[in-house]
């Protein structure tokens, strides 16, 4: 198998919330992804899934571990190197409305890294390829869309805007932070395919972060998922594998709580009841497994005392949970 394009080992964020007080967002998390892969990050708000984004986008630090861009440590990177790695990663916010400068137009706004980066000549052969840009996002007449400035755009436009400019310096790799949470429902589908064409036009890695096990499902089918729980990776496993035979217990009960098209269906089949609804918090995380206080399989002081090892299972599948090491 080629190198992990990006690799994190053993990786940590600590935030300071007051003097002397600090929370762990992410907590040793370990990742692999080569070219072209699709992962998706799934689990509840404040799991940690945007600091690691961020984290590997290189707009955070991690406190501990180490995160390596095509083998090495971005840390350590300088000149030539660097460069390429902040051209290499790029970022999709979830926030059309904010992520776009709102006096600047939509020719502005892609020109300035094509300009800046000398990916283009003449005003004429930027706005000709700003056009193409768009017309790859699905922003069509895009001619007429140059001049427009983001607040006369609709919401699914502007995060197609977003698109295209990540796409500007032609990365390797996307980080994609619920991009398509703040869209109208009706357009959502639209735009996870017009992300998975461009990830197989181009030959993308796409690390796709979403509390929505449903649409992971969707934009991950042949690759892989997965799951976080209070800042650690409880579950990852391909993305069939993992919603046809889900190991860990938070992923069973994310899984059983996705509705079917029935509703029928979906009031009357089984579903896991979690011990309790309140999620822990950062600032006082249980000891053990931090899920055990929730868990509807917990076996008791094993879970409470040991914090269990992320471990490889059949299938290509890693679970960190005392219930699989003693199934």
């Amino acid at each position: 198998m080629n190198s992990p394009l990006i690799e994190l080992e053993n990786v940590s964020r600590h935030f300071q919330v007051k003097r002397n007080t600090f929370i762990t967002a992410v907590s040793e998390v370990s990742l692999q992804m080569q070219a072209g892969e699709i992962v998706c990050l799934v689990g509840e708000s404040g799991c940690g899934k945007t600091t690691t984004g961020k984290m590997i986008a290189g707009l955070l630090p991690p406190s501990q571990g180490q995160i390596r861009y095509q083998g090495q440590d971005i840390s350590q990177l300088k000149g030539n190197a660097w460069q390429e790695y902040r051209l290499g990663v790029q970022l999709i916010h979830q926030d059309p409305y904010a992520s776009l400068n709102p006096s600047h137009t939509i020719y502005d706004i892609l020109a300035a890294p094509l300009q800046k980066h000398r990916a283009t000549g003449s005003e004429s052969a930027t706005r000709a390829a700003a056009v193409e840009l768009l017309e790859s996002v699905d922003l069509t007449p895009a001619a007429d869309l140059l001049d427009k400035f983001p607040h006369q755009l609709s919401g699914g436009q502007r995060q197609r805007v977003a698109v295209a400019r990540a796409l500007t310096v032609n990365p390797k790799f996307i980080v994609a932070d619920e991009a398509v949470s703040m869209v109208d429902v009706s357009i959502r589908i639209s735009l996870l395919n017009t992300l998975l064409r461009l990830q197989q036009e181009n030959g993308l890695a796409v690390l796709f972060i979403t509390h929505d096990l449903a649409l992971a499902k969707y934009f991950a089918c042949e690759g892989r998922v997965g799951v976080m729980y209070l800042g650690r990776m409880v579950e990852i496993a391909p993305a069939r594998q993992l919603v046809q035979a889900p190991q860990h217990p938070y992923t069973r009960v994310l899984l059983s709580a996705i509705p079917e098209a029935d509703p029928q269906r979906t009031r009357t089949r089984p579903r896991l009841e979690l011990r309790s609804m309140d999620v822990p918090s950062l600032l006082n995380l249980p000891s053990g497994c931090a899920f055990h206080p929730r868990c509807p399989f917990y076996l008791g002081e094993i879970c409470q005392k040991s914090q269990p090892a992320l471990n490889p299972r059949a299938n290509n599948t890693w679970v960190a949970c005392h219930l699989d090491e003693n199934a």
